[in-house]
């Protein structure tokens, strides 16, 4: 009896791994679509791809990247893609988890911001909490954006089936001269600022790609790190309102989607008449409220910084 049931046991074991197989093959079958962690990232990949493929963007208009969380949907929805496009460099502080567990069943990944040359956050006595960390902030760089549009459609092309690469590229390299331009166009709009004016201070730490590009000067931030999630400690702000005092910075520039509370405090530590400026830094805006797409984002930012900093 022992002997009949070994043999329908072997007889069976073919049959229960052709099984497994036919059901990954089913699993890798029902794979869909392109799914991206940020806005900014999502309108790059919307303008390469066209109507190529399927882009689901996780995060909507006006999120913060560092604090966003997602739902249990769009969890199931990484692990379904064909491509999952994500920031990297310790952006997405509430996604990563789900991106790994993605990237752990096969979901073919590419983290943008490691692949365009990152920095890590400058160190001086007002960044000491950043400091040597990566800065993902690299969108505030079009032309670190521009290689990133090449990057995009490079993998889109090598990961996603069925996409026409011809029509990819073509979408690619029209979508970079607008990026290129909007570089040109800041370029000139910096040229401007006079030197003793080419410094900033922000409400945390996201514009240093900029200040590598156009050679301004960081003084230091609000919030002496690269993540919203932190918050400055009493002697921070007396360090950075001391710093400001000094160089004679004539406005802070603060996210837009964010309250300007802890830059007029430091403005009262400081005792100096201080202006701030509202900038559009870690998200897209909802169409028509300024920074709709990430060239209506860079320009208008590119326009405020100009005018905050007098320009000619």
């Amino acid at each position: 009896m022992v002997g009949t049931w070994t043999r329908r046991a072997l007889a069976i074991l073919p049959l229960l791994a052709a099984a497994a197989l036919s059901g990954c093959a089913a699993f890798e079958s029902e794979r869909s679509g392109i799914v991206v962690t940020t806005n900014i990232l999502g309108d790059l990949t919307r303008n390469i791809v066209g109507d190529q493929a399927e882009v689901t963007v996780l995060m909507g208009a006006d999120a913060d990247p560092h604090s966003f969380g997602v739902s249990a949907q769009q969890a199931a929805s990484l692990e379904q893609a064909e491509l999952l496009i994500h920031n990297g460099l310790g952006l997405e502080e509430g996604v990563l988890g789900h991106v790994e567990a993605a990237v752990a069943t096969g979901v073919p990944d590419l983290a943008v911001g490691e692949h365009v040359d990152p920095i890590d956050y400058a160190t001086d006595e007002n960044t000491g909490e950043s400091a040597g960390q990566p800065d993902p902030h690299f969108w505030t760089d079009p032309v670190r954006v521009s290689d990133a549009v090449d990057l995009i459609a490079d993998t889109v092309i090598e990961q996603v089936p069925g996409v026409d690469a011809e029509q990819i590229r073509a979408n690619a390299d029209a979508y970079r001269t607008q990026v290129d331009d909007l570089h040109e166009y800041a370029s000139e709009l910096f040229a401007g600022i006079p030197p003793e004016h080419r410094k900033l201070v922000t409400n945390h730490h996201v514009f240093g790609y900029l200040a590598q590009r156009y050679d301004f000067e960081i003084i230091g931030a609000v919030i002496p790190s690269g993540t919203t999630l932190a918050s400055p400690s009493g002697s921070d702000l007396k360090d950075l309102a001391d710093a400001v005092a000094a160089s004679g910075v004539p406005v802070v520039f603060a996210d837009s989607s964010q309250p300007d509370r802890l830059v007029q405090a430091m403005a009262e530590e400081a005792d100096v008449d201080i202006e701030v400026v509202p900038l559009f830094t870690e998200s897209l805006t909802e169409p028509g409220e300024g920074a709709g797409t990430y060239l209506e984002m860079t320009r208008s930012n590119a326009e405020a910084i100009a005018a905050g900093l007098g320009a000619a």
